[in-house]
């Protein structure tokens, strides 16, 4: 229960280290979101210029920057590491977009024949949609095959009256190994992103236009 006066001592009993439970924070609480290495701050505040967003990916390749991304996206020796240029410029300063607590867009978007062509190329690894919390499971014709995601960046998603503008792939880390309930932990479903998906699987979104949405609804790509 996060309302036991407890709470905060127990669970920095369980994981070794400080930590405390926090209510969602306004935007203009820029303490709370800032992430806590300099040099995180720096490259954050660097990154919102284009001649060093140009730079990133080499930036990236070498020194304490790769070393940090490193550990972030869980990323072995000799695999490579995202793409962070195309991220959102405040994610590399803050730890989320500051007033959210969301990686870096407010909407992922999956599909079961992402799904379906990892399961392929990783038969062995169990592909359930819980390793991966989107915000839409989009279930997809039986025909269509492969990571379509990575052909809808920059494209919009009509589902029902709500919009959804296709932003950049969803680069993915560590998080879609753990186990949870009957699901194993298991490293090879990362080392497969990595090798066969290019670093990701689905795609970031932001809301073009709100509404509601249901199951079962159509998804269109306009």
């Amino acid at each position: 229960n996060s309302n036991d006066p407890q709470v905060n001592a127990r669970l920095s009993e369980v994981l070794g280290k400080d930590v405390t439970l926090w209510p969602l924070q306004p935007a203009s609480n820029k303490a709370h979101y800032r992430r806590a290495k300099l040099s995180s701050r720096l490259a954050g505040r660097l990154s919102k210029f284009k001649s060093f967003q140009a730079m990133l990916p080499t930036l990236t390749r070498f020194g304490s920057m790769n070393v940090a991304l490193r550990e972030v996206f869980s990323r072995e020796a000799g695999e490579p590491i995202p793409d962070i240029s195309i991220l959102p410029p405040e994610v590399l300063e803050f730890t989320s977009p500051p007033g959210t607590y969301f990686d870096a867009f407010p909407i992922h978007v999956l599909t079961t024949a992402s799904l379906l062509a990892m399961s392929k190329n990783n038969p062995a690894a169990i592909w359930d949609v819980r390793r991966f919390r989107p915000n839409f499971l989009v279930e997809t014709a039986p025909e269509i095959e492969g990571l379509i995601e990575t052909n809808w960046i920059g494209k919009t998603l009509r589902i029902a009256s709500v919009e959804l503008k296709c932003e950049i792939p969803t680069a993915r880390c560590g998080m879609t190994t753990h186990a949870q309930k009957e699901l194993p932990k298991d490293p090879s479903v990362l080392r497969s992103i990595v090798k066969d998906a290019d670093q990701n699987l689905g795609v970031y979104a932001s809301v073009l236009n709100g509404g509601k949405i249901r199951i079962g609804d159509r998804v269109e790509i306009i």
